[in-house]
């Protein structure tokens, strides 16, 4: 599916919220296996009985990776991702909890280079089955200008 948005088109406060997750043990333990991140915090039971959690907590890259992957929708040709700011995990994730992720746009500005584009700024936060915050960041767009902005040119 393909959805053409210009910088222009975009709208500070346009909110949207994903349907929920469950994050499986499976989920990270595959994790585990491509990152090489084995450390017992994900993997060790046991262990993690005897930490302040009590229990094994998955891991934040695939917390982030997984809501990111939510966020993700209809094809824009007139954007791509450009990277992420400020990101922090705020509170783990357990095993079989289920996560949903809102995204608001929170800022438009120019690109310091480019007068054709523009940069969307999108705050991602991810919250488990209780409503609680346990992840946010900023996603940045780049986006074309349905024309190229005079104070973009300055």
């Amino acid at each position: 599916m393909t959805h053409k948005q210009y910088f222009e088109d975009y709208a500070i406060g346009f909110h949207r919220r994903t349907m929920g997750r469950t994050i499986t043990e499976a989920d990270v333990v595959l994790h585990a296996g491509q990152t090489g991140d084995f450390y017992p915090h994900h993997m060790d039971a046991e262990w993690c009985k005897t930490q302040d959690f009590g229990q094994r907590i998955a891991h934040g890259t695939l917390i982030f990776g997984v809501a990111i992957g939510m966020t993700a929708g209809a094809i824009n040709p007139h954007a791509m991702s450009y990277g992420y700011d400020r990101l922090r995990f705020i509170r783990p994730v357990f095993i079989n909890d289920t996560i949903t992720v809102e995204a608001t746009i929170t800022e438009k500005r120019n690109h310091p280079r480019r007068a054709d584009h523009g940069i969307v700024v999108e705050t991602i936060e991810v919250f488990n089955q209780h409503h609680e915050t346990l992840l946010v960041c900023e996603h940045l767009y780049l986006v074309k200008r349905r024309q190229t902005s005079v104070l973009a040119e300055h």
